[in-house]
């Protein structure tokens, strides 16, 4: 039975179906919307991909990914390279990449995951190892209070034929984390010893893009020691969303499984790719001065007096005002306040591409500000010096500590 409505009703139904997500003002307001950008420290998530970016990508290639896409493809096949795997596999967001990477090595219970404690997979994915894979996870405090070593890892390995244990499949990595790099010889070593003990290394790279350019290592030479790595491009290079992971053709062809169980299997990825790829070839070459913005912020802040806590080695440095009497609050509030606001949120500062170089400067002026208001209002550097003794021994895990809740 053929059923129609009429003309009158279908234009009904499409006045119903209809829809506009801009506003009357949409360009005025994603203008203001980038200058929030320029001044927000809070995560590099936050930036946008550029018009020059989006004239990019529209161009690309019109492609099903479930079935092939070739702008898809090619960024697959470039970055495979790039990192000396055999494969590639594009993916929506950061944790699911983890999360399929894991699962896919994960092939049957009992196993465990060790990570370090501060691990994005371990805190910030919503327990979805043990969800997802059924694992345990074995989180690692690393003893020099920057990175794991071979020392802290080994004792911690779980071995053997016990009924009671879970034993350690993988070891994963991440660099950099909390915007700290792993030197290169101490990843090499926990590899050579863990590969002989037939245990895989994955890497969570979501910022390997500012290791390469800290360290002056190829993209090939820091992946070379894992089995798979996860790789982001909306963290570090302003892509609208999307990372990607590589490991061996036998590897991802079966992973390509898992990421569409976990509903990761996308349509029309041409325009992701190729903002990825207008990323990688416009927005890699600006690191250096993301890094250069972080080292003037630590500068500054020091010169001040605020405490650091963890330094700024890439993009990224962790702060403590109680030095000069201030709370973190205080500098949240007084910064939305500023004639042009800066966005914060804890003790993590985050520069980015698109960070203003005067909002860098603008920051440091209101802990000047602040600093000297605490002044007037009685408060004496001496208080806290009578404390510090006492504190200094405890001085690094507090910094732990205070970095190891910071978000993506």
């Amino acid at each position: 039975m053929m059923l129609s409505v009429t003309e009158n009703r279908l234009a009904q139904l499409a006045e119903d179906v209809r829809c506009d997500v801009h506003s009357r003002t949409q360009d005025a307001d994603n203008d203001a919307r980038r200058a929030e950008i320029s001044r927000t420290f809070i995560s590099d998530t936050i930036t946008a991909p550029t018009k020059e970016m989006n004239e990019y990508a529209i161009r690309a290639t019109l492609g099903d990914d479930v079935f092939f896409e070739p702008s898809t493809a090619a960024l697959e096949s470039h970055v495979a390279k790039l990192t000396g795997k055999e494969a590639g596999l594009f993916m929506p967001t950061g944790t699911m990449s983890n999360q399929v990477a894991l699962r896919t090595h994960l092939q049957q219970p009992p196993y465990s995951v060790l990570c370090d404690a501060r691990a994005h997979i371990y805190r910030m994915e919503g327990g979805g190892i043990a969800f997802h894979s059924g694992a345990n996870v074995i989180p690692v405090f690393p003893e020099n209070g920057h990175h794991l070593t071979w020392e802290d890892i080994e004792p911690r390995i779980v071995s053997g034929a016990d009924v009671h244990i879970a034993p350690t499949r993988i070891i994963s990595l991440e660099s950099t984390l909390n915007g700290t790099v792993i030197p290169q010889e101490d990843v090499v070593a926990i590899s050579k010893h863990v590969r002989d003990k037939g245990i895989i290394m994955h890497l969570d790279g979501a910022r390997l893009w500012h290791v390469t350019v800290a360290t002056g290592l190829s993209m090939k030479e820091l992946c070379e020691p894992f089995n798979s790595i996860s790789l982001c491009f909306s963290k570090a290079l302003a892509h609208p969303s999307g990372r990607a992971w590589w490991g061996s053709k036998g590897f991802i062809a079966k992973a390509k499984w898992f990421r569409k169980v976990f509903g990761g299997g996308m349509r029309q990825t041409g325009y992701l790719a190729a903002s990825a790829a207008y990323a990688l070839t416009h927005h890699f070459p600006l690191l250096p001065r993301v890094h250069a913005l972080a080292k003037r912020m630590q500068e500054g802040l020091e010169e001040i007096g605020v405490g650091i806590l963890s330094p700024a080695e890439t993009c990224m440095l962790f702060y403590d005002p109680s030095a000069i009497g201030v709370e973190y609050w205080e500098v949240v509030e007084r910064a939305a306040q500023l004639p042009k606001p800066i966005y914060l949120n804890g003790s993590r500062l985050m520069m980015h591409i698109q960070t203003a170089g005067e909002a860098v400067e603008d920051f440091l002026g209101l802990m000047r500000q602040l600093k000297e208001e605490k002044a007037q209002a009685g408060w004496r550097g001496q208080q806290q010096a009578d404390r510090g003794e006492a504190q200094r021994s405890v001085r690094p895990v507090r910094a732990m500590a205070r970095t190891a809740w910071a978000t993506r």
